[in-house]
């Protein structure tokens, strides 16, 4: 279980009986001295608002540009809890899943990163708050993936399956909903809530 010293600004695993260092992002043996109980999301959000040492690197959604209205609204309640929480997300900035999870992101005041295939960022979606135009093509792929510390996929297409396997190759957890490619490595859940408590376990160094 954790709890929170906000007063101290320490935030420990009772059951490990740890404490976790936001400076170096790891956990300390360390004796519980107090705190209220809080839940992996509200740490996750402590951790990027509060502690002083946020999380810098994003998480990346990945995700077909033809995705379903059920894909597009789950996309958009990832990237609104993601921002809510302060953390920033990567994603290849154009239309379907990914402008949903930008639009999400957006509601919320965070920011998404939009790693576009062509050389002008005037391809980025509206919701993109960072578009770089890498000029690349697909290979921005490799770039995604490679940036962020985990990946969230919604749905299946070629150049998703792609982005999933190269996220496995760099050995960067997936976690797949709605429609995630079913392929060795991939985590499946079940909805947006599950995976939220996935990505701010594993940027805790928490077993997600």
């Amino acid at each position: 279980m954790l709890t929170l010293d906000e007063t101290a600004k320490c935030l420990y695993n009772s059951a490990s009986h740890e404490r976790y260092d936001p400076a170096a992002h790891g956990w300390r043996a360390a004796p519980v001295s107090g705190g209220a109980a809080i839940s992996l999301r509200a740490a996750a959000t402590w951790l990027q608002r509060r502690s002083g040492h946020p999380l810098r690197q994003p998480v990346a959604v990945i995700g077909p540009r033809e995705a379903t209205s059920e894909q597009l609204t789950m996309a958009a309640a990832l990237g609104e809890s993601l921002g809510g929480i302060g953390f920033s997300v990567v994603c290849g900035g154009r239309q379907g899943i990914m402008e949903a999870v930008c639009r999400g992101v957006a509601a919320a005041g965070g920011i998404s990163i939009g790693l576009l295939p062509e050389t002008d960022a005037e391809h980025a979606n509206p919701y993109v708050t960072v578009p770089i135009a890498t000029g690349i093509g697909e290979a921005r792929n490799v770039l995604v993936a490679r940036a962020g510390f985990c990946l969230v996929a919604i749905g299946d297409s070629y150049g998703t399956l792609s982005e999933v396997a190269l996220g496995l190759q760099f050995g960067r957890p997936v976690i797949g909903l709605s429609g995630a490619a079913q392929v060795p490595g991939v985590r499946h859940l079940d909805g947006v809530d599950a995976a939220i408590d996935a990505v701010a376990a594993l940027a805790l160094g928490l077993p997600a």
